[in-house]
């Protein structure tokens, strides 16, 4: 509970008896109050010359200095406490108070709500591959990296984007149509594409039509990635990369890597913080859901669309930035980054 003010004749008594050369203990254990009280007391008068309350900037805080420390606390520890459930821990110690105080005092400690971010699950085994991919290639010259192509396969529903979006509309208009954002059950379909890019800009998409296998992987690569590769004057000694996804390294297709003779890197698996391609992936997205496709067939050609603007100077950054990547991943042992 918050401690009531003593009176001013207490105060007065406090410092009549620090004139009289009187110790802090002393005057403590004479008048029966906390020693820091006695302090704050002589400390208060020796600024100000007086033991009056002095005007203050507002209304005091209904919340004492030890249940605001709890507060922050307890939000710092468990960052995924709600506003409700701290606001139930102090009504529990007698400070019953509205949320938004809550929340006022948390944002002055620089505590803000903000959407979590999803990121894949990291056992320790993956982490540590993560942090020995870094390590191991910190030290790689810039030359290096803009010999790597880089690849990936990614999925892309026709609805399927739940950033939120923010509309101005007057009260009780919340569900008129210029004020929604339609849905469809399973994103309305999808599709499945492959792409790759080098600091030089992109190759040009495919769609993956059906399910994909080890075969028809090796058909995409067999008909594009030498092309690709060529487009982006990689030369004959570029790096490919890839995850690890099983139809990757089967065995068939890294017999066909090396009856190519391409040098595949190395790759951690659960690692797309280290694939600079997901940033592309996610301004493609974006880009696409921006053009409001209706269909697959229009999904697919703003995709194709969408890909081919992406800058070479996009791509270029993302690869020049590189090191800064692994860096990141270092300093948070091979756990998640905000790459």
């Amino acid at each position: 509970m918050k401690n009531k003010e003593h009176t001013r004749q207490v105060r007065d008594t406090v410092v009549k008896k620090f004139k009289a050369r009187f110790g802090y203990k002393k005057i403590f254990q004479a008048l029966n109050i906390p020693r820091s009280t006695v302090q704050a007391i002589i400390l208060k008068w020796n600024e100000y010359q007086t033991t009056a309350n002095i005007p203050r900037p507002g209304r005091p805080s209904k919340l004492s200095a030890h249940t605001r420390r709890r507060l922050i606390r307890d939000a710092a520890k468990r960052p995924m406490i709600t506003l409700d459930e701290l606001q139930r821990s102090t009504a529990e110690v007698g400070d019953s108070v509205h949320r938004t105080t809550i929340s006022r005092i948390l944002h002055k400690s620089g505590l803000y709500g903000r959407v979590a971010r999803r990121k894949p699950f990291l056992k320790d085994i993956h982490k540590k591959c993560c942090l020995k991919f870094a390590t191991s290639h910190l030290g790689d010259t810039p030359n290096m990296w803009k010999k790597v192509l880089w690849s990936d396969e990614t999925k892309i529903e026709l609805f399927g984007n739940n950033a939120k979006r923010y509309v101005w509309r007057k009260s009780n208009t919340a569900h008129h149509p210029e004020h929604t954002i339609p849905t469809v059950k399973r994103g309305g379909g999808s599709i499945m594409v492959w792409a790759c890019f080098s600091s030089a800009g992109t190759g040009k998409m495919v769609k993956i039509d059906g399910k994909m296998d080890g075969a028809k992987y090796r058909t995409i690569l067999e008909e594009n990635l030498m092309e690709y590769a060529k487009d982006l004057r990689l030369g004959r000694r570029f790096v490919f990369q890839q995850d690890n996804d099983p139809k990757h390294k089967a065995k068939s297709t890294m017999e066909w890597f090396k009856n190519k003779h391409i040098q595949v890197l190395e790759w951690p698996s659960q690692s797309p913080d280290l694939n600079p391609i997901e940033n592309l992936w996610k301004e493609l997205k974006t880009a696409v859901h921006k053009c409001s496709p209706s269909n697959l067939t229009e999904l697919e050609l703003f995709c194709k669309e969408e890909w081919e603007k992406i800058s070479v100077s996009r791509c270029a950054k993302l690869i020049e930035t590189y090191p800064k990547r692994l860096t990141a991943v270092i300093a948070a042992k091979g756990g998640a980054t905000k790459y």
